[in-house]
C-alpha cells in the first residue's frame, strides 16, 4: 500500500481540529472540482480558514518542519543560490547551507520534481521546510533586493 493514502486528508484534519464545518469542507470539494487547485488553497481563497491552518494541517499530515522564516537570519550569500526568478516563481527560498545540504523553504515541500530541480540548481541535496506563502513571499522580498 502506497503510505500517501494512509495519511489524514487535510479537510478531515482541520473537520478533526474544528477549524471547518463539513459543509465548508463539502463547498470548497465542490470548488474545486469546478476550478481546480490545491483543496488548501481553495478553503483559503473561501475564507473558510488562514494560510497558517493550511500549514498546521501540512505539518500534521505529512510531518513536515515548520521554519517561521520571517523570524530567520539568512546569509545573504545563501540566498543567492537561488536565482530571485525562481525564487519568485516557485515561491522558495534558500536559508542555510552546511556541507552540500541546503535548507530551503518552500510552500509545498512535497513536490519532488521542485526539489530535483532546485537540487541540479544548486549543486546541493535540498532539506525542505514549509511556510505559508505569505511567509515566503514577504521573505523573498526583503533578501532579493
Amino acid at each position: 500500500m502506497d503510505e500517501f493514502n494512509e495519511r489524514p486528508l487535510i479537510g478531515e484534519i482541520l473537520i478533526k481540529r474544528k477549524m471547518i464545518s463539513n459543509e465548508q469542507l463539502d463547498t470548497a470539494l465542490q470548488t474545486q472540482k469546478k476550478d481546480s487547485g490545491f483543496i488548501g488553497e481553495i478553503l483559503v481563497k473561501l475564507g473558510f480558514v488562514e494560510e497558517r491552518d493550511i500549514v498546521v494541517a501540512l505539518v500534521i499530515q505529512c510531518g513536515l518542519p515548520y521554519i517561521a522564516v520571517n523570524k530567520y537570519t539568512i546569509d545573504p550569500a545563501v540566498v543567492k543560490m537561488i536565482p530571485k526568478d525562481v525564487a519568485r516563481q516557485d515561491r522558495v527560498i534558500a536559508l542555510d547551507r552546511i556541507g552540500d545540504v541546503l535548507s530551503v523553504v518552500m510552500t509545498n515541500p512535497l513536490n519532488v520534481e521542485e526539489k530535483t530541480k532546485l537540487e541540479k540548481m544548486t549543486g546541493c541535496r535540498v532539506a525542505a521546510f514549509i511556510a505559508t506563502k505569505t511567509e515566503i513571499e514577504e521573505a523573498i522580498a526583503r533578501h532579493y533586493l
